[in-house]
């Protein structure tokens, strides 16, 4: 079978997976990833950025070469071939988890209980939650779900549409290393830095089809366009500003402002001023154009690579 129908079928699969099931709750491929990473660390950490490089390279290289080895295990079988992409598919993306831990959120802020809010917003963002209100909770949340859209979806399907298998779990290592040692503290300032920039260049690509399409499938394109062009620069990081962004034109809502991380306040810049508070209800508005927004990315991936094969035997 070709490669663009095995990816197709495989992802489309995985992604049926993960609406159906979510994450599992124990033996998660990425968890046992980032414990292999971990140990890697013990053994390299070093205050400096070419040890740091180097454990970027022996991870990433690592679990993407045992994925390209399970990938040519299977080339000549169209069953097992499917089966692996759906397999990896469901393992490297979160829609579901993402959606499910957001409105767990907004359910305990709707119900006036602020307290359990605090408890569950760790499971999905690094804010510290005693310093939010409900109504900081609630932006937290918005703006975990757009930049998690992409990372935990939208990347994922691009790289696999690159680079079938391989690329899925090249993105998802890459990722998670960066989520596990790529920020500013003192200890990974340095050691960090490679896995940051990696994961600054993976991501580049599915941040920007993120935007595109939560411009398409918001409830105001020209909103979205608008946040987007204005503020998207503004934001600290290059990949999660053009997302939070166009997810905040869409839904019409002001994100960005003050936020504490690690007892560390920042003051990031606002995006759409022109937007309203985030309410409670946002956080349902801005689960259910993740979902659109996943649901298109695998539309293109598949079209992409479609085309790309089409153009490549012409």
């Amino acid at each position: 079978m070709r490669a663009d129908r095995v990816f197709a079928y495989g992802a489309a699969a995985g992604l049926l997976g993960d609406l159906l099931l979510g994450d599992p709750r124990r033996g998660h491929p990425v968890a046992a990833f980032g414990r292999a990473a971990g140990a890697v660390e013990r053994v390299l950490w070093r205050d400096h950025r070419g040890w740091g490089a180097l454990h970027t390279a022996v991870c990433v290289g690592g679990a993407t070469g045992l994925a390209a080895l399970a990938s040519h295990s299977v080339r000549r079988s169209r069953t097992a071939s499917i089966a692996l992409t759906a397999a990896a598919t469901w393992a490297v993306v979160g829609g579901t988890s993402l959606g499910r831990e957001a409105r767990a959120i907004g359910d305990a802020l709707a119900a006036g209980d602020v307290e359990v809010a605090r408890e569950r917003l760790p499971h999905l963002c690094g804010r510290d939650p005693q310093a939010l209100d409900s109504d900081g909770i609630a932006r937290a949340v918005v703006e975990s779900v757009a930049e998690n859209t992409s990372d935990a979806v939208v990347g994922a399907l691009v790289w696999g549409a690159v680079g079938g298998v391989p690329g899925l779990v090249a993105f998802r290592a890459v990722n998670t290393l960066d989520a596990m040692v790529g920020h500013k503290s003192p200890k990974y300032r340095r050691y960090g830095w490679a896995s940051a920039r990696l994961d600054d260049v993976a991501g580049w690509p599915g941040a920007r089809l993120t935007a595109v399409l939560a411009t398409v499938a918001g409830g105001d394109p020209r909103g979205a366009v608008r946040a987007w062009r204005a503020d998207a620069r503004k934001h600290p990081s290059p990949n999660a500003g053009p997302v939070e962004a166009s997810f905040a034109g869409a839904l019409g809502v002001r994100l960005g402002g003050t936020l504490s991380y690690g007892g560390r306040v920042e003051h990031r810049p606002v995006l759409n001023g022109a937007g309203r508070a985030v309410q409670v209800d946002d956080i349902q508005r801005a689960v259910r154009l993740s979902r659109r927004v996943s649901l298109l990315a695998l539309g293109v991936g598949v079209a992409a690579r479609a085309l790309t094969r089409r153009g490549g035997t012409s």
